[in-house]
């Protein structure tokens, strides 16, 4: 039985790549630009005589490739799994401030429908 493909490790993006892919999968892993990427990943192959490129090729062979069920076409969901991996801890805390928002507006709308209504049922009362 095989994991399910996880949205928090990294993987080729092959689709977006141009080489093996392993640029654009560090862009879609860490939010940058992959343009940016791609820049940075060609001045330290001149910076370090060429020493990094043998990195470049090993994470090509070892790294996976993009499952297609992970392909993100929503940007804003993209975006927050971009923050999970950056910050699993300030994810969760985002996502439970939300969840105690929410409870309040519940907790609100029941008192207000649970809580005797005196001219609302005068209101109806007279309709009669």
């Amino acid at each position: 039985m095989t994991q399910p493909p996880s949205r928090t490790k990294f993987y080729l993006d092959k689709r977006h790549g141009k080489l093996m892919g392993v640029c654009s999968g560090i862009a879609d892993y860490t939010g940058l630009d992959v343009t940016l990427v791609r820049i940075m990943f060609v001045s330290a192959v001149l910076m370090s005589g060429g020493s990094v490129l043998p990195l470049y090729f090993i994470a090509g062979f070892i790294a996976d490739d993009k499952p297609r069920e992970l392909a993100l076409d929503d940007r804003e969901e993209q975006r927050f799994w971009q923050g999970v991996r950056q910050s699993p801890a300030r994810s969760a805390r985002d996502i439970r401030s939300r969840m105690r928002d929410i409870d309040r507006r519940i907790a609100d709308i029941e008192s207000y429908v649970t809580t005797e209504n005196r001219s609302l049922a005068r209101e109806i009362e007279q309709l009669r």
